[in-house]
C-alpha cells in the first residue's frame, strides 16, 4: 500500500465531514465544477446557433432571388427569339383599280330648213325630253378602266427557290467575262496580282444592277472587274413563289500575269 498515491481530503469533505453528503449542499457543490463546463459548453452552441441561422437564411434567400432573376432573364430571352422569329407581316394588297367615268360630248346636228308645220307646233317640255333621247345628243356614258400597272419589287433576295442564270450557264458567264476583261497596265507594270469579288442584282426583269466590290485588290482591277460585270446581258430572273424577284449575286474574277 505504499506506492499507492496518498488521497487528501477535499475543503468540502472538511466541511462537510460527519454529515450527510448523499444530497444536498453537498452534491451541489461537488458536481459544480462539471455543471458550469456543460453550461459554458451549451451557452457557446446557443450563441454559435442564433449566429448561423440568419446567415443561412440569407444565403438562401439570396440564391432565392438570383434563381428568380435568372428564370426572369430566361424568360425576356425566349421573349425577345419569339419576337425575332415571328414572320414579318404580308404586304398589303394593291389598291383596286380607279375607274373613271368619261362624258362625251356630241354636237347637236344643224337642220338648216324647218318644215312649216313643225314651225307652227308648240313642244312641251315631255316632248323637249324625249326629243333630246331620241337625237342622241348625249351618248352613253362609258367605263373607262385604267391599266392597273403591277408595282416593281423592291426587296432583294439572297436566295430564292430558283436563282437567276445567265444564259448558257457559269461557263458562258465566265467565258464573256474573261473574252471582255482588259488587264490594267498600271496594274501590268506593278505586277499586281489578285481576284476581286463582285456583288451584283439581277432585278426580277434580268437586269444586272447595284454592282459592288466586295473584297478588291487594286483600284485599277476593283474598276475593270465593275466594267465588265456592267457589260453582261440579260439574265434568267430569279423567282420566289412563281414571281420574278430581285436577287443578289456574287462573282469572282481572278486578275493574273503570264
Amino acid at each position: 500500500m505504499a506506492n499507492e498515491k496518498k488521497r487528501y481530503p477535499s475543503f468540502d469533505d472538511i466541511v462537510f465531514e460527519g454529515r450527510n453528503k448523499e444530497y444536498g449542499a453537498y452534491e451541489i457543490r461537488r458536481k459544480y465544477s462539471r455543471t458550469m463546463v456543460m453550461s459554458i459548453i451549451a451557452g457557446i452552441i446557443i450563441v454559435l446557433i442564433a449566429a448561423i441561422v440568419p446567415y443561412i437564411k440569407a444565403k438562401n434567400i439570396a440564391q432565392v432571388k438570383q434563381r428568380d432573376a435568372n428564370e426572369v432573364i430566361a424568360e425576356m430571352a425566349n421573349d425577345i427569339n419569339q419576337e425575332a422569329a415571328a414572320p414579318p407581316p404580308p404586304p398589303p394588297p394593291p389598291p383596286p383599280s380607279e375607274q373613271q367615268t368619261v362624258v362625251k360630248y356630241v354636237a347637236p346636228v344643224i337642220v338648216d330648213t324647218i318644215k312649216p308645220e313643225e314651225a307652227t307646233q308648240f313642244m312641251t317640255a315631255d316632248d323637249v325630253v324625249e326629243t333630246v333621247v331620241d337625237e342622241e345628243v348625249v351618248e352613253v356614258i362609258e367605263q373607262v378602266q385604267e391599266e392597273v400597272q403591277e408595282e416593281a419589287p423592291q426587296e432583294v433576295f439572297v436566295v430564292v427557290e430558283e436563282m437567276p442564270s445567265f444564259p448558257g450557264g457559269d461557263t458562258e458567264l465566265f467565258k464573256f467575262i474573261y473574252d471582255n476583261i482588259k488587264y490594267p497596265e498600271i496594274a501590268k507594270e506593278n505586277n499586281i496580282q489578285g481576284k476581286v469579288i463582285l456583288r451584283f442584282c439581277v432585278t426580277y426583269k434580268g437586269k444586272v444592277d447595284q454592282v459592288s466590290v466586295v473584297r478588291g485588290v487594286d483600284p485599277s482591277l476593283d474598276e475593270e472587274a465593275i466594267r465588265v460585270i456592267k457589260m453582261l446581258p440579260l439574265w434568267k430572273p430569279g423567282k420566289q413563289g412563281g414571281k420574278p424577284v430581285n436577287v443578289w449575286y456574287s462573282v469572282p474574277i481572278s486578275f493574273q500575269l503570264k
